[in-house]
């Protein structure tokens, strides 16, 4: 099939704890990831080298001309969605089989193992997890503002990327699980779901409905050859500033007949494409167990990981690391833990002394613990602040530990934001170096909201009012934003208009 060209969008290049004796998790480094699982070494291979291969045709699509990433993303694949959701909701009842999240470690994936692919097409779990990769790889890599429903649709769509015999990638086969929403529920009109973000759908089957129309009309736009390059004309309007509904209409024409074309559409024969050259298997995959210190610790990590500001079970993970850290006092990996976690806790509830006891141990033992010296750093700032302390040499010193996280690695984000924030929690102005840190740490990770928050703000009282917006607007209308996009927005906008100008020898004077 000939294969067609879209410039902003895209471009078709070349078209339960275990003990501390027996260790059963295995860990697989590609060029992008970093993936945890309790499977065999032969099944987490082939898995890593598809999942490799999907990062490998993004980046063909897209010509993202660097193989692989300085911050990989980490990904645990657990054997059931059961398993998942109970992590991500705290019930295996929730119908959820795999995520994508960020927080202070950083961003990573969860999925399952099972294999379920419904007789056609690729696996369940795997569209899962595409579909989660493609949120992440967007927004690392396609730096623009995008609607919610494309967003959605974006990462649906790519989520049955599959490889036939020869190694070509088959792009934008039908999502199948999306069936029964479009064909037998009550349809969502599409300037709906071009207006309102998933959020504001009402049920799960709306929610449902949703999801398969904003796939469904991602594939219409990339597909048809009545609406060439209409998807890019709409994205370069939002970007430019343009109404949202005045965007769409002037791309997509009269958004009643759009709706009528999509319903006809889903009734024909969908197309797919393949890419010109096969995708080759990565040959840099390596493979080795988890050392019986970090096996015994890795599921309480995730409890801790997913608890998002849940007392309950944050406390939950924070005794049950307490009761292992009894019985295996020696493993400083479970010792930071029990800091992170206990660190996590409401602030009136932390036990800083156990922090300090637990940091003490890790660092004893890994001197070098890049995490470990940053929560240590962070922990020196906040007693610091709350003491209301003006001494730049108490400062200096509470960051020390930071600064030796930045050497030890320098492509780690959370040191790099975590020495900004120092300045932040200081009330001094960031020097030019912490700076040039943050900007740093955006490049490395793009996708994580805080810093591209800070990083805005940051040009914003630099005077560099443009790409201080147009990273508010990456914010603002991201569907998983919960609405800190919209505010931050219009503070940066408020900001602008206070400036005399918007100059950048204004802005650079202030102290924001």
């Amino acid at each position: 099939m000939k294969k067609a060209v879209w410039g902003v969008v895209a471009v078709w290049a070349l078209v339960a704890t275990t003990g501390p004796a027996e260790a059963k998790w295995l860990r697989a480094d590609t060029e992008s990831f970093i993936i945890y699982s309790e499977s065999n070494e032969k099944s987490l291979r082939e898995f890593a080298q598809n999942l490799q291969r999907f990062d490998t045709t993004l980046r063909l699509v897209f010509r993202v001309e660097t193989q692989g990433e300085d911050s990989r993303l980490p990904i645990y694949l657990l054997p059931a969605s059961e398993d998942v959701a109970e992590l991500a909701m705290g019930s295996r009842k929730a119908p959820i089989g795999g995520f994508y999240r960020q927080n202070g470690d950083g961003a990573f994936a969860m999925s399952n193992r099972e294999n379920d692919s419904l007789g056609k097409g690729t696996s369940a779990s795997q569209q899962i997890l595409f579909h989660e990769y493609s949120h992440h790889f967007m927004k690392r890599h396609l730096r623009a503002a995008f609607p919610g429903w494309f967003i959605e649709g974006f990462a649906e769509y790519y989520s049955t990327v599959d490889f036939n015999k020869e190694g070509h990638a088959m792009i934008g086969q039908p999502v199948y699980r999306r069936a029964y929403g479009l064909l037998m529920q009550p349809k969502i009109p599409v300037e709906r779901v071009i207006m309102e973000p998933p959020s504001a759908m009402r049920t799960n089957g709306q929610t449902d409905v949703y999801y398969g129309r904003a796939w469904i009309l991602t594939h219409m736009l990339f597909h048809s050859p009545a609406r060439p390059n209409q998807i890019n004309g709409y994205v370069n309007a939002i970007n430019a500033g343009t109404d949202p509904k005045k965007a769409a209409t002037e791309a997509f024409g009269d958004l009643a007949q759009l709706d009528k074309d999509l319903n006809r559409y889903i009734e024909g024969k969908l197309s797919y494409r393949t890419t010109r050259d096969p995708v080759p298997v990565s040959a840099n995959i390596t493979i080795t167990p988890l050392s019986a210190d970090e096996d015994a610790v890795i599921m309480l990590r995730l409890e801790r990981m997913n608890a998002r500001g849940d007392g309950a079970r944050t406390k939950k993970a924070r005794d049950g690391l307490r009761a292992l850290a009894a019985k295996l006092p020696a493993n400083p990996d479970l010792q930071f833990e029990l800091a992170a976690a206990e660190w996590d806790m409401e602030k009136e509830e932390r036990d800083l002394a156990a922090i300090r006891t637990a940091l003490g141990k890790v660092l004893a033992a890994k001197p070098d613990h890049v995490r470990a010296n940053v929560l240590l750093g962070r922990l020196n700032i906040h007693e610091l602040y709350d003491k209301g302390s003006d001494d730049p040499a108490a400062w200096g010193a509470a960051r020390r530990p930071i600064t030796l996280a930045n050497r030890t690695d320098p492509n780690d984000a959370v040191p790099l934001y975590a020495y900004f924030e120092s300045f932040v929690m200081q009330g001094k102005r960031p020097p030019d170096i912490a700076i040039q840190g943050l900007e740093r740490a955006f490049s490395l990770t793009p996708e994580n909201i805080e810093i591209r928050v800070s990083y805005a703000f940051a040009l914003a009282n630099l005077g560099d009012f443009e790409p201080a917006l147009r990273l508010a607007k990456t914010v603002a209308f991201d569907p998983h934003d919960n609405g800190r996009g919209e505010v931050m927005l219009a503070q940066l906008e408020a900001l602008r208009d206070r400036r005399p100008g918007g100059g950048k020898s204004a802005a650079a004077e202030s102290e924001d």
